[in-house]
């Protein structure tokens, strides 16, 4: 990499300028236009794999607005980037904005009071209204590529407001790394990705039953499932055999019972073995179907025998697929009962029945045919309330139907065991941070039941690039689709023609037809470390940054980010995306429940952040370890605000005192002539050891506690014992022996707490440092020979007189005359190592050290005359 010097310490001494009143207002504002007026954080593109450290940062959705989740999450992840350029990494940190979704799509459409139409041709001078209709039928329809620049246009406004919290917040992010999940490059990346898989046979489009949402009339994949518990009804009533026998079923679904295509009861189930193979006839409807036997049927569950309907839930459409039953679908793609009367309905009372739900929505179907076999005094007894738990679509307000339509899918292991494996496989290539979420991880794979359903029936969002020739009929060819050249990327089917026909042959005999849908949102978020490090289009910064050493995430979104990724990198580089996953928690409310936007429990961020400043709030996110979820504690936020209010004062009191840069000891140590100095930097230096060893295992907020719990001891116990030598009460020799402790203490402290308290650090460096601290080096152990429980012992013996002179309702200055510390024989030995430094913090003129059993004691404490010393 080639030589790269800014903000690293230099050689030149930098004078001492410190503020008289220390204060942490006003630093975000000044520091983060000093750091990107630097290029503090920028990433050197001139370098080597082996030198980069690059983080796949998860995209914030721009369309909304951050709560202090975010903050949460975010912090954790850049400790960890500091840490790693602290170390000499150059750290690939980008941030991107996730505008390719429906929240988008809905806010583009509020704001500007437009409708998205891909059919619509493109105007280049398009301008949205001053003001949006009332109205939504009024909105003005648009092309997508109208509606895409539309996005832009407000994502633009957005994401500043976005940039600005997190710049505020310290995020070390390289602002120059930044991409849009809507912008030309990541639907370039996004289509290409899907053409090669095409080409590998990983895509494939199939007829089949697909979960759907019919307010947004859309395909739903499994991922974006939600159980609710529903309130529900379970009707009994019977099907009929031969000889006229009732076989009583009980379900919640009566509207699908026009739907029915078989029975199905346990192979092992007595009752029902007789009837295997056997048919029997729907009440109402007139229409056979078979008794099947099958494993998932459950003899305890209602009457032992389940309706099988196309497709009532997902374990109707496992029957479907492993029996082979016949396809018959009542459920339109707008949730109401087709119009037409099945043909497999064939007698007239059952055709008759029909027309009474046709065209209704489930509900009423559901009324109405219940009121058909209550006519027929088919009802057998009362129906049984339940509480069940439904399907929803995890952005949708009514429960999820099955229905048959064609959609586009890529292999995700769901239908095949070795790609299932493999994909496990590649988990174990990535270290999981806290290591048991890679449980999760391996459980959803397993879970699978089918492929990953990647097509949507969305106007706004990557365009699926393929078109269909027409045959003579104008009937679709989809077996022989018509691909773009790779060189024409991206592409709208919708708005472009099919390479090799002209625009006027479109929906013609004979002509081409566009694919009208577009590709989940996370066929294109998986595609992050692709469309930020260069894949396809800068093969050499690929090459640098892939796989990435880092994914941050929720533990939430790793059934779909997560495991996305993964099977787009398997497919596409035969690799995993990245060597490591860090997996936060949730922030919770007073109540214990997860905060986010749709439950209406979030904390504006701008508030703490303003209240408290940033340092404090990263304090509270970074006291959190990854994977745990945490509550939201004010209480956290102010600990964090007197650290830093602390590092400033001490800091002050410290380079006040006389230490300066060339204070600092790092090899010759010769210098350190009393053992408490020794003492101090040998702590110090385990301090460092334990703290960097933390890191190094993604353990950031052990790091943090070790160094805090040494900082309130350097601040409380060694800087109070060692103000007399400080001053040169004790000659020269001991003056520049505290010094250099001082200043080698306060140069590591400062490194240490910057991943944490970027703002209060970069403050204290500039009063007496060159450059930043954040280009300074991680702080080193020093082989100091020292003994590390010194200062612990010298400062409960000072803290013993201490409680002795507030006892007695004095000042701490008083003097005192004499005083007995009794202590087992070692931990005399270490009080006479310190006895002079604590003489002189507890201004006493003899102190006895007695040998003894037990803790270490203080006691006959003499305390001057009010003549001779102050009084309280």
């Amino acid at each position: 990499m080639a030589e790269d010097t800014q903000g690293t310490d230099t050689p030149s001494t930098a004078p001492i300028n410190v503020p008289d009143k220390p204060a942490l207002e006003g630093l975000e504002a000044a520091l983060t236009q000093r750091w990107l007026a630097e290029g503090t954080y920028k990433f050197n593109p001139d370098t080597t794999r082996e030198q980069v450290y690059s983080i796949d940062t998860p995209p914030p959705t721009a369309s909304g607005s951050l709560h202090v989740g975010h903050m949460f999450s975010f912090t954790q992840t850049d400790v960890l980037a500091r840490y790693q350029r602290m170390i000499g990494k150059n750290v690939f940190y980008p941030m991107g904005w996730d505008d390719n979704g429906l929240p988008t799509e809905r806010r583009v459409q509020n704001y500007y009071g437009v409708r998205c139409d891909p059919a619509i041709p493109y105007d280049a001078g398009y301008r949205a209204p001053a003001e949006p209709a009332k109205n939504q039928r009024d909105f003005d329809v648009v092309s997508r590529k109208n509606f895409i620049e539309l996005c832009e246009e407000l994502a633009v406004e957005d994401e500043k407001v976005f940039e600005s919290l997190f710049q505020q917040l310290g995020l070390s992010v390289d602002w120059q790394l930044t991409y849009r999940t809507i912008d030309d490059a990541s639907r370039e990346v996004s289509q290409r990705a899907f053409l090669a898989n095409l080409a590998a046979g990983d895509a494939y489009m199939a007829e089949a039953p697909t979960l759907w949402d019919v307010t947004f009339r859309t395909a739903v994949a499994q991922a974006e499932l939600e159980d609710r518990e529903v309130a529900g009804s379970y009707y009994r009533y019977p099907f009929f055999t031969e000889d006229g026998e009732k076989i009583f079923i009980e379900t919640t679904r009566p509207e699908l019972l026009a739907a029915c295509a078989a029975l199905v009861a346990n192979p092992d189930d007595e009752r029902y073995k007789p009837l295997f193979g056997k048919k029997v006839t729907s009440p109402v409807f007139g229409v056979e179907v078979e008794v099947r036997a099958h494993p998932l049927a459950k003899a305890d569950k209602g009457s032992g025998i389940a309706m099988v309907c196309t497709f009532g839930d997902l374990t109707d459409v496992t029957w479907w697929r492993e029996l082979q039953l016949p396809t018959r679908a009542i459920v339109g793609r707008d949730g109401r009962i087709v119009g037409e009367t099945p043909a497999w309905i064939t007698t007239d009372a059952g055709r008759t029945a029909f027309e009474a739900i046709a065209g209704k929505t489930v509900f009423s179907a559901k009324e109405a045919v219940v009121e058909l076999l209550a006519a027929e005094d088919l009802i057998d007894g009362e129906p049984k309330k339940i509480m069940h738990p439904v399907n929803f679509y995890e952005k949708g307000d009514k429960p999820l139907e099955v229905v048959t339509s064609r959609q586009w899918y890529y292999r995700n292991g769901g239908r095949d065991e070795e790609r299932r494996a493999r994909l496990i496989a590649r988990g174990h290539e990535i270290d999981f941070h806290p290591a048991f979420m890679r449980s999760r991880f391996e459980n959803w794979i397993s879970g699978l039941n089918g492929d990953w359903l990647v097509s949507r029936q969305r106007f706004f969002g990557v365009p699926i690039p393929v078109w269909y020739p027409l045959d003579a009929d104008g009937n679709p060819q989809y077996e022989a689709p018509i691909v773009p050249r790779d060189e024409q990327l991206p592409v709208d089917p919708a708005a472009d023609a099919a390479p090799g026909y002209e625009e006027a042959q479109r929906d013609v005999p004979g002509g081409f037809t566009g694919d009208a849908d577009i590709l989940d949102t996370w066929a294109t978020s998986s595609l992050t470390p692709q469309i930020v490090g260069g894949w396809s289009r800068d093969e050499d910064l690929f090459a640098k940054v892939f796989p990435f050493d880092l994914r941050p995430q929720g533990h939430d979104i790793i059934r779909t980010w997560l495991f996305s990724s993964v099977v787009q990198a398997d497919a596409l580089q035969d690799t995993a995306p990245w060597k490591h996953a860090a997996i936060s928690g949730w922030i919770l409310d007073p109540d214990r429940k997860k905060m986010s936007k749709s439950k209406g429990n979030v904390v504006v961020p701008t508030d703490v952040l303003d209240e408290f400043g940033s340092d404090a709030v990263r304090y509270w996110a970074t006291s959190a370890k990854l994977g745990a979820d945490t509550a939201y504690e004010i209480a956290q936020m102010k600990i964090g605000r007197r650290l830093a209010i602390k590092l400033l004062n001490a800091s002050k009191f410290v380079l006040n005192l006389g230490a300066t840069e060339n204070s600092v000891v790092s090899t010759d140590l010769s210098v350190l002539a009393n053992p408490l100095d020794r003492a101090v930097l040998a702590q110090l230096a385990d301090v460092v050891r334990q703290s960097t060893k933390a890191f190094d295992n993604y353990d950031y907020a052990r790091a943090l506690q070790i160094t805090e719990s040494f900082f309130w001891q350097f601040t409380d116990d060694y800087v109070e014992l060692i103000k007399d030598r400080a001053y040169g009460a004790a000659g020269e020799a001991e003056q520049a022996s505290v010094l250099a402790a001082l200043a080698t203490s306060l140069d590591t402290l400062l490194r240490l707490f910057a991943p944490f308290l970027p703002f209060a650090t970069e403050e204290v460096w500039g009063w007496w440092r060159n450059g930043s601290v954040h280009r300074a080096e991680w702080p080193t152990a020093l082989e100091v020979d020292g003994d590390t429980t010194l200062l612990a012992t010298v400062g409960s013996a000072l803290s013993g007189v201490r409680k002795a002179k507030s006892e007695a309702k004095v000042k701490q200055r008083t003097e005192v005359l004499s005083a007995t510390i009794t202590a087992s024989e070692s931990l005399t030995t270490q009080l006479k190592a310190g006895l002079g430094d604590l003489k002189a913090a507890s201004n006493a003129r003899e102190i006895a050290l007695v040998a003894g059993e037990g803790e270490l004691t203080v006691s006959d404490v003499v305390l001057a005359p009010a003549e001779e010393g102050p009084t309280a």
